[in-house]
């Protein structure tokens, strides 16, 4: 792996590719990326990816591909997300603990949980050692950055694939430096009593509030939920309204609810005068828009036929939405981007011209 050296110009930031290789490549070559030697360079900026490179699309094996090797190249960084670490946990037989909590496997394989994967493991049926090396990529990945400036009157930027929260960061980063996880740390991490499991569960899945007893969202991807996402920049938040943060809509009239102190208390708060902050995970629809002066989210429902988007990140202390670069992916395949760069052959097989 190349020692990784900040860019003269700044960072484009990436937000959730869920497969969408193709599409992946195209956005590069509209951001002025070129492919050299295998690896999409540019002279003067680099990537960041935010996590959720895998999953539910159609070319997962060539988006792995061209993100690791920009990584590995030192020509990008990136983030874990929710995917990488639910892949990771599908994976690895659990240790037998002395509570007598005694799994398969990290994650069990539920059909719930199945259905998640299915794609991922299917597009790499016939090629088990290129999922080995995938898998240990994402051991590699670290839970968040936090950059310095790059040069004087230029701010610095933090990235985190859900929620930046403070209180857990500090502590994590303090015993992993580079803030990526070891075998250790993931086998507690599915112990909801522990500190791994409040680290991973807030920084790559965010904050989420339980809905009423009885009541369900019922998803446009076919899941059902008893909870909904939450956002942690409210300053003084008081509804369910005020930090909902998720394409789907709360049932009745659930977002005049009022938020009760327990609900408060499991809120972070991410305040104006802080770092630049960027995001994806939040399924966004729509035109890219920026949440607060110094937060974007990047996830703009790629795979749902949405935005593959990026941000050009150049020091800004308060963030531009003009900066926002998009790919929109059509639901008629023939019409969806194709980069023009990449050979024919990464493009052949199952999937092809989808995504």
């Amino acid at each position: 792996m190349n020692a990784f050296v900040a860019p003269r110009d700044g960072y484009d930031l990436i937000g959730d590719v869920h497969g969408c290789g193709a599409t992946l490549a195209a956005l590069l070559e509209k951001l002025g990326y070129h492919l050299k030697d295998g690896v999409y360079r540019h002279a003067t900026r680099k990537v960041i990816f935010l996590g959720d490179i895998i999953d539910r699309g159609p070319r997962i094996r060539l988006a792995v591909q061209l993100a690791s090797r920009m990584v590995e190249a030192g020509e990008a960084l990136i983030v874990m997300g929710n995917h990488e670490y639910n892949a990771l946990a599908y994976c690895r037989r659990a240790r037998l603990r002395e509570s007598g909590d005694h799994r398969d496997f990290l994650r069990p394989h539920t059909s719930r949980h199945n259905r998640i994967i299915r794609e991922t493991l299917d597009q790499y049926q016939h090629h088990p050692d290129e999922w080995d090396d995938a898998l240990s990529w994402f051991m590699r990945m670290p839970l968040c950055l936090e950059l310095p400036s790059l040069g004087e009157g230029k701010s610095g930027l933090r990235v985190v694939h859900a929620c930046w929260d403070e209180a857990l960061v500090r502590p994590f980063l303090a015993r992993f430096p580079d803030g990526c996880i070891d075998e250790a740390f993931l086998q507690d991490s599915v112990d909801p009593s522990s500190f791994a499991y409040r680290v991973l569960d807030r920084l790559t899945r965010g904050t989420s509030l339980r809905l009423p007893e009885g009541v369900e969202i019922h998803s446009g991807d076919g899941f059902t939920r008893r909870s909904f996402r939450a956002h942690f920049w409210a300053r003084e938040p008081r509804t369910y309204g005020d930090v909902v943060f998720q394409p789907d809509n709360l049932p009745g009239e659930l977002e005049s609810r009022w938020l009760s102190e327990g609900e408060l208390e499991k809120l972070p708060y991410y305040g104006p005068e802080q770092l630049p902050l960027f995001l994806g995970h939040y399924w966004c629809e729509g035109v890219p828009a920026l949440p607060a002066t110094n937060i974007a989210c990047l996830d703009y429902s790629a795979v749902k036929c949405g935005r593959l988007v990026a941000y050009r990140f150049s020091g800004e202390a308060t963030l531009d939405a003009a900066n926002f670069v998009w790919v929109p992916v059509p639901r008629e395949p023939s019409s969806r981007p194709l980069p023009e760069e990449l050979p024919a052959e990464e493009l052949s097989g199952r999937g092809e011209m989808r995504g």
